[in-house]
């Protein structure tokens, strides 16, 4: 449940507990994680039960007045992880994008000022911009070693490195070559330090299967609407299931329809169901 804020005396202690939990809820099965974009949302998915929080680039990057594709600048990122990590009592993993800058010293000093604001988990992408190109793997393989280099010197070696791969997602090379390229990334990856591959955008459930049994990392997927379940995933061998941008475009799209609804009939029945204010408002302890 929801606690106070976190104050900045927090020890490296704690975060480091907090980062072997993040770590033990993948190694000891499928951990499934309903994006967050802001406090509000991650304390509402904290109280359905989810065992730690992700939050997601783009829903972030709409509530702050952004699009996304690191149009949000590194401190406002850091800034709504410290405000998430504030709202809930569960280790907290931040969408990073591409680390906010091409160079290992831009991952590093995001890496770092992300682990000052609490978290304890990090993706991030290799792609250099939405849509492509990707970085060249040693490239992105330097990057993720800036960062695991960073998350010790600040304190939290246990940080954990999910490393986004973006092949798949955005069509990069030939069908029949990408998994075999999503694959040597992977490899070069997980030498580099990372802990997870995720890779959006690869949903066909035999190839994840073949991806999961040949890759020295866990993998995670997206998991979207009309496309595989947990379960399905799951057997497939995925360890870990996020839903990206989806709940945040979930919220806006009611938002939109109860908008319509009141400006239009006049009516309110899109409100139907909705949290009760006590029970939101309960939510928060400060």
């Amino acid at each position: 449940m929801p606690t106070h804020p976190r104050s900045t005396s927090t020890t490296s202690t704690a975060l480091r507990d907090q980062a072997l939990r993040l770590r033990a809820l993948t190694e000891g099965g499928v951990l499934v994680l309903p994006n967050a974009w802001d406090a509000g949302s991650a304390a509402v998915i904290a109280s359905a039960g989810a065992g730690a929080i992700a939050t997601t680039s783009g829903g972030v990057s709409w509530s702050l007045g952004h699009g996304d594709g690191q149009r949000l600048g590194r401190e406002e990122m850091a800034a709504a992880a410290r405000r998430i990590v504030a709202a809930v009592d569960l280790p907290v993993t931040v969408d990073a994008e591409g680390g906010y800058g091409p160079q290992p010293a831009d991952v590093a000093a995001t890496v770092r000022l992300l682990v000052g604001a609490g978290a304890v988990g990090v993706n991030l992408e290799d792609s250099t911009a939405a849509g492509g190109p990707l970085f060249p793997v040693a490239d992105q393989a330097a990057r993720l070693r800036a960062a695991r280099e960073a998350a010790a010197e600040a304190g939290l070696p246990e940080l954990v490195v999910n490393a986004r791969t973006d092949v798949f997602l955005f069509g990069i090379g030939e069908p029949g070559g990408r998994l075999d390229e999503v694959l040597a990334r992977a490899e070069a990856y997980a030498r580099a330090g990372a802990d997870g591959l995720f890779v959006p955008g690869l949903l066909d459930l035999e190839a994840l299967a073949r991806l999961c049994a040949a890759s020295p990392l866990p993998v995670n997927a997206m998991a979207v609407t009309g496309g595989p379940g947990v379960a399905e995933l799951a057997a497939a061998g995925v360890r870990r299931i996020s839903v990206g941008t989806g709940l945040a475009q979930l919220a806006y799209t009611a938002v939109r329809r109860a908008a319509a609804e009141l400006l239009g009939a006049g009516t309110l029945t899109e409100l139907d169901g909705s949290l009760g204010f006590g029970e939101l408002d309960g939510l928060y302890r400060r």
